[in-house]
């Protein structure tokens, strides 16, 4: 059902029809709405918007508010015509920090109010919805003339002179890039204009023929590919730095808009007070810094509060000329006409479907129709799923059961903040977060600005700039010197030039990127020793590697054979009792966790024992999948043993278990060092006696005194963190066991693949969609904002992590804080305490009993407060990006907002890298950036414990990527070798093997023209990121994205281009047929076979492909064998396309 059909019911109610004659009524100025609660203010005004006046401007009480307000509107009306109008700094005006997202949506909202036809006649489609708060109104802004000058627009067909526009938008402050990321920033790249102005969310890409414009679009920042195409654009600066007089937003508005408030005192008195407060002297010193005198004393008459806000005085001033309505429930004076409503917000039922059930039932008595909103589809399917099933075991007074008819409701597709009944339509209106105890999120506009600079950094963290370090599989760590052009043959090619030690250089064909990787390692701090050619020392290196991991990967094929003939416990399908678990989940699932957790279900219901292994980020629902596995083992009356790494961690998983069961016919309970001797001895008892279900605990679960009554369960978290001693009596445990591991480390693809399916993988890598992202703000060290930030989290009964990278001067921060705030209780953790000491101020810090934990950083690892929603690092320019990220993921775990506040130096002192890593983590603060981020950091740390120390070292000396490398070609050798009779049985067996099974990739040599030339894509890093990403394309539908992408960006491809594009169906080919090399050079093509003789590759169907097309085309092919390796050639190939073609042609 569409959310319109509300709309209908009210758009027809008698008040909505007194209201709007109120509003036509000239006489009358003020109005008062009594009686709507919840969403139902939204809804009411939605349902009306065609018969409004021009532009209405809703003013709620805060950012917050208005959000939701914003968020309710757009998901009745769209976004077209309804605007928000925020704040223009980050925080409170007082601190001084603009935002240019926000800047966008105020430059956005002042231009569409100037192009907004005035009448007082309300025409259709053309009614302007602006939502706002108090503190957005207190800025001034431009006056309409000045709006004027500085716009230029451009439509589709009219005659615009390119450099004529490029003069004018240099004289309004734009710059010139080379790619557009963020707002205020142009480029040019032949005869594309790309633009970012301040008046839309997207940059704009304007085509030129000659000099009329021949389409404008816009386009994505992250992708950089275009999205829509429109007729007309404005390109409009930033207003904020300009000079000119301003105005409060209220003059800026036409007389006939209609203004709406919750609160008229309350809008008032935020107004006076962000006035009163002006600017902080720090804000204002971090402005002056590194200004000239003239520049100071310009900067001093800005920030002062008359120049930049909007007085109290003037604005009740401003007010007077507007028709205007109050909603809330506090009114200002007597309104001259009063509207009331009869509506009441909906009632909490804390996820009690009993108490659900009854009160949806008595709402139905009274003859009310119910409608469900929720944000998908499958969200109301449970809801109808959990009512089938409480009607089917309805029980009456004396217990017994009674089927009963399920509750019917109209379920919405689209959800609302906040549900409500209104009693003169007899509808009610429920969202499913309320029901569920969700959270909800609002999305604003401006997210699409903030996303440039996110994808900025991203990549910057991907390009290779001369000078960086660089590893090469064949020939070590050397230093990247750019792109150059080197003749071969009658042509050039580009090639990338390493430079090793004793400046020996080698030029490396761009065929062969995917050997060349960005040398990454822990501490990225000490730059590693390049490598010397032709000493051997590498290639020892990569041997000694490839043995050990040979090593640990024979083990894991022996085990993996033994398990698949193992049989384990089959458990039964899902119950009701699951389905109402799942459906209280506190977020929405993601689609990676709810396929993790169906994964693991199907692995229960079936005979053989599971062994999956669930990987996700910090926050990503691991433990939900958890949850949801030993509940139904528990449903089977089977017990469950879930171990962890630390004391701590067991308290933690067993108070979200209890939480979580709560309500649920199981008993959770844990074993660690935390409980007495006699506690522990009763726990013990139980758990053999079969009366404890789920049971938690380190590894004194595998001890001898523990005794299982019927295990068929075994959870491991953190498996990473275990002993070898450990791991190994697991073994012995789970051979029939079912087991899910979960890890929290980012482990790469090629890992798994190479762990040689030695287990079941599940990945989650989207982030859930309802978290509150992390408020993050970077300030100098100031007595003012600590005080601030921890007075606020008490004042809210949370808690407070404190984090510094020193020991020595903990007890110093300690004095601070308590001067400052007298009455918060500190502990002081760090790693040189004695662990039983740690663990008891952990523990105490879960139990509520400090309010602030000053600590290093080795408290960021694993713990998991959900109080805790504040975190502040002191000195956060001393940390990487992923430690930043880890610890910030500690906060914001639970419905509540979290704060994050880094406190560094002033930033102009900062080093360009530390200044752009805490501004990157001010703008991402949305969880899941972070997964992006610490694919970039923390690989290192993921692979590194996944096969044991001593390879961790390993990985130091080769860099982690070049490390996964030399791990599948281990494992292909290894299939090659030692294990080839399982391909001969699994040939035997009926299953084709193609050729990838034998090379793991095939390198390509060639003497035709193949590259970008400079004209067509300007920057070499931009180059060297297109050629990586070439590199890594496996299938046509992905090649045809990549050409039309280019298209796009760059206009048509010229024909070195289009030669490059060829080589990816080339290699795919060439490696499908098991060729480890291919040669087109001279206008012959030569296909090198797998070099071990030995191989089951010449019994595949791969060679006999390659035998029967050279037995029909004898005259232009030749086999033949030289130095050990056999090629086979075929004659007359003049462009790479028709290589591709014979390539086809063996493979059909």
């Amino acid at each position: 059902m569409d959310i319109q059909t509300i709309l209908e019911l009210y758009s027809a109610a008698p008040q909505t029809g007194a209201l709007l004659k109120a509003i036509g009524n000239e006489s009358i100025n003020t109005i008062s709405i009594r009686g709507l609660q919840a969403s139902a203010t939204p809804v009411v005004f939605a349902s009306v918007m065609n018969s409004l006046p021009g532009i209405c401007l809703f003013v709620l009480n805060d950012a917050e508010e208005a959000g939701y307000f914003y968020h309710d509107l757009t998901q009745m009306l769209g976004n077209e015509n309804v605007l928000f109008f925020p704040s223009a700094y980050r925080r409170q005006v007082k601190y001084g920090q603009r935002d240019a997202a926000n800047e966008i949506l105020r430059t956005e909202v002042l231009s569409r109010v100037k192009d907004t036809p005035r009448s007082k006649l309300p025409t259709p489609h053309s009614t302007l919805f602006i939502v706002s708060h108090p503190e957005a109104l207190s800025e001034l802004v431009v006056s309409n003339k000045h709006l004027d000058d500085r716009t230029i627009s451009l439509h589709v067909g009219e005659e615009k002179d390119i450099v004529e526009i490029e003069k004018a938008m240099r004289s309004f402050g734009f710059k010139e890039v080379d790619y557009v990321y963020e707002p205020g920033q142009f480029a040019v790249r032949g005869s594309i204009l790309d633009v970012y102005s301040y008046s839309h969310e997207f940059p704009f890409r304007v085509d030129f023929f000659g000099d009329e414009i021949d389409s404008i679009r816009t386009f994505d920042v992250q992708s950089q590919l275009s999205k829509s195409k429109v007729e007309s654009m404005d390109i409009v600066p930033e207003l904020a730095g300009l000079k000119s007089e301003k105005i409060p937003f209220l003059e800026f508005l036409s007389d006939d808009t209609l203004i709406i408030m919750k609160d008229l005192t309350f809008v008032h008195d935020v107004v006076e007070k962000t006035y009163r407060d002006g600017f902080s002297q720090q804000a204002i010193t971090e402005k002056l810094e590194g200004a000239t005198e003239m520049e100071q004393q310009e900067i001093i008459r800005q920030m002062k509060s008359e120049n930049t806000l909007c007085s109290a005085t003037q604005f009740t001033k401003g007010l007077v000329r507007f028709k205007r309505i109050e909603f809330g429930s506090s009114q200002t004076a007597t309104p001259q006409a009063t509207i009331s409503f009869d509506t009441s917000a909906q009632p909490l039922f804390h996820k009690n479907f009993d108490l659900l059930t009854k009160s949806l039932e008595d709402y139905l008595l009274q003859g009310y129709k119910l409608y469900i909103l929720a944000d998908s589809q499958k969200q109301n399917q449970r809801l109808r799923d959990i009512f089938d099933e409480m009607a089917q075991h309805k029980k009456l007074a004396d217990g017994t059961e009674v089927p009963s008819a399920p509750i019917p409701f109209t379920p919405i597709d689209k959800t609302l903040h906040a549900g409500f009944a209104d009693n003169n339509l007899k509808i009610c209106a429920f969202t499913d977060h309320q029901i569920f105890d969700r959270f909800h999120k609002y999305n604003l506009r401006s997210d699409a600005a903030r996303n440039g600079k996110m994808a900025l950094t991203m990549k910057e963290l991907q390009e290779m700039e001369p000078g960086d370090y660089i590893v090469h599989v064949d020939f070590g760590i050397g230093k990247f010197a750019g792109l150059v052009r080197v003749p071969v043959g009658n042509s050039y090619q580009e090639m990338i030039r390493i430079v090793y030690q004793n400046n020996d250089k080698v030029d490396v064909s761009i065929h062969s990127l995917y050997k060349i990787s960005k040398y990454k390692r822990h501490d990225s701090e000490k730059p590693p020793r390049l490598s010397t050619l032709g000493t051997g020392a590498w290639e020892r290196l990569k041997e000694k590697t490839k043995t050990k991991i040979k090593d640990i990967a024979r083990d894991l094929i022996k085990l993996y054979a033994t398990r698949r003939h193992e049989k384990g416990y089959q458990f039964s399908a899902d119950s009701f009792m699951q389905h109402e678990l799942e459906a209280s989940f506190l977020y929405e699932d993601t689609p990676d966790q709810l396929k993790a957790t169906n994964d693991v279900k199907a692995d229960m219901e079936s005979q053989r024992p599971m062994d999956r292994l669930v990987c996700g980020d910090v926050g990503f629902g691991k433990t939900e999948v958890a949850i949801r596995a030993a509940f139904k083992a528990a449903c089977d009356s089977k017990q469950v043993a879930v171990m962890v790494p630390t004391t701590v961690l067991a308290y933690q998983h067993y108070q979200t278990f209890t939480s979580r069961l709560k309500g649920m016919p199981v008993r959770v309970d844990y074993l660690s060092r935390a409980r007495t001797a006699k506690q522990t001895k009763q726990v013990l008892a139980d758990l053999e006696a079969g009366k404890i279900d789920i049971i938690i605990g380190t590894h004194k679960l595998i001890g001898k005194t523990v005794k299982f009554h019927d295990l068929g369960l075994l959870i491991i978290d953190e498996e990473q963190k275990f002993g070898v001693s450990t791991k190994e009596k697991l073994r012995k445990m789970k051979t029939n066991v079912d087991t899910l591991t979960m890890s929290a480390t980012p482990i790469p693809r090629t890992l798994q693949f190479s762990l040689m399916g030695a287990r079941d993988m599940s990945i989650i890598q989207t982030p859930p969609p309802n978290r509150y992202p992390v408020c993050t703000e970077v300030h100098t060290f100031d007595a003012e904002v600590i005080k601030d930030a921890i007075n606020f989290e008490m004042s809210r009964n949370g808690q407070v992590f404190f984090v510094n990278d020193r020991i020595s001067n903990l007890p110093e921060l300690a004095n601070i804080i308590r001067k400052n705030v007298p009455d918060a209780r500190i502990a002081i953790g760090h790693g040189q305490m004695k662990p039983e000491e740690l663990e008891k101020i952990i523990m105490g810090f879960m139990n509520y009993d400090y309010d602030v934990l000053l600590s290093t950083t080795i408290i960021g690892n694993g713990i998991d407060i959900s109080n805790a929603n504040t975190i502040i690092v002191n000195d956060a320019h001393h940390f990487g990006l992923s430690d930043l990220h880890q610890m910030r993921g500690r906060v914001g775990r639970s419905n509540k907002k979290a704060f994050c506040y880094l406190l560094a130096p002033p930033l102009s002192s900062l080093s360009q890298d530390a200044r752009r890593r805490l501004e990157a983590l001010e703008t991402f603060s949305e969880l899941g950036s972070g997964f992006n981020l610490s694919m970039q950091d923390l690989d290192m740390r993921g692979a590194g414990n996944l096969l044991g120390a001593e390879q961790s070292g390993f990985m130091e000396d080769l860099g982690f990527e070049t490390y996964q490398k030399i791990l599948t070609q281990a494992v292909t050798e290894l299939k090659n070798d030692e294990f080839s009779d399982m391909y001969q049985e699994e040939m035997a067996s009926g299953k084709k093997i193609t050729g990838d099974e034998f090379v793991d990739d095939c390198a390509v040599e060639s003497d035709l023209e193949m590259f970008f030339p400079d004209q067509y894509v300007p920057s070499s890093s931009e180059r060297m990121l297109l050629y990586r990403e070439l590199d890594n394309i496996t299938n046509d539908d992905d090649l045809e994205r990549y050409k039309a992408n280019l298209r796009d960006r760059f206009g048509e491809i010229p024909r070195e281009g289009i030669e490059l594009l060829q080589v990816v169906p080339l290699r795919r080919f060439g490696k499908a047929l098991g060729f480890e090399k291919i040669i087109l050079k001279n206008r012959i093509l030569q296909m090198q076979f797998v070099s071990n003789p030995m191989s089951a590759y010449y019994k595949s169907e791969a060679f006999e492909k390659a035998l029967a097309y050279i037995g029909k085309n004898a005259r232009r092919c030749n086999i033949k064998e030289s130095r050990g390796k056999r090629y086979m050639t075929v004659n007359n190939i003049n462009t790479v396309e028709d290589a591709v073609e014979v390539l086809r042609e063996i493979n059909k």
